[in-house]
């Protein structure tokens, strides 16, 4: 797609695509960015992952408690609900990893995940339901330089999901161009669901503290 090979591994970095940096540069030839899109198109399309967007108004959920829980770990322990639910439902196992964001951060994020998996969530669900479809009670955290396929959809889709939820509810007007809303379009068919019903509201799409 972008001619010889590259020394290193083309990284998917929705920043880096939408700002032409580094070898997305090449996205500046119109038919370059046909080509691209394209096959960005088919790479999630024929992808095999479930979505779970987890969306918190941060400013309610701090005045909503007197000791309120880290937003961000707030939406973890939900995410984790889902995730060990569905592993569960399907009775396989499976592993966590999150993008690294800092030293500070990420030694929290790790006690965060640590605490669901030894004691569960406030939720109905205790720490069996996690320890059962786990693989390890420790959060991997890598780099967006690792290379990680999960970590670059995650990237790529986490903001037009999330301005698509927001729209749903009526928070903000519809945001995506033309290709984010192709992006939507392939994605939705990805979001978790109650399988007996199709239901994807609180099962792929989360809202805390609305």
């Amino acid at each position: 797609m972008f001619g010889p090979r590259p020394d290193k591994p083309v990284v998917l970095h929705r920043s880096a695509i939408i700002n032409r940096k580094g070898p997305f540069g090449v996205l500046c030839d119109a038919g370059k960015e046909r080509e691209f899109d394209t096959g960005l198109l088919k790479l999630v399309a024929e992808s095999k992952f479930r979505i779970v967007c987890v969306v918190i108004d941060k400013q309610r959920h701090l005045e909503q408690y007197a000791s309120p829980f880290h937003p961000y770990h707030y939406c973890l322990a939900a995410m984790l609900d889902r995730y060990s639910g569905w592993l569960n439902y399907k009775n396989a196992v499976g592993d966590v990893v999150a993008e690294a964001r800092g030293r500070v951060e990420d030694r929290q994020l790790e006690q965060a995940y640590r605490r669901v998996y030894e004691g569960g969530t406030f939720s109905m669900f205790g720490h069996v339901h996690h320890q059962r479809a786990l693989t390890s009670h420790d959060i991997k955290i890598r780099p967006k330089s690792s290379n990680i396929a999960g970590l670059q959809l995650a990237d790529i889709l986490a903001h037009p999901v999330r301005q698509a939820m927001l729209h749903e509810c009526g928070l903000t007007p519809a945001s995506a161009g033309f290709f984010g809303g192709e992006l939507l379009k392939v994605a939705d068919a990805k979001f978790n669901r109650y399988e007996r019903t199709g239901v994807v509201k609180g099962y792929g799409k989360v809202w805390l503290s609305k």
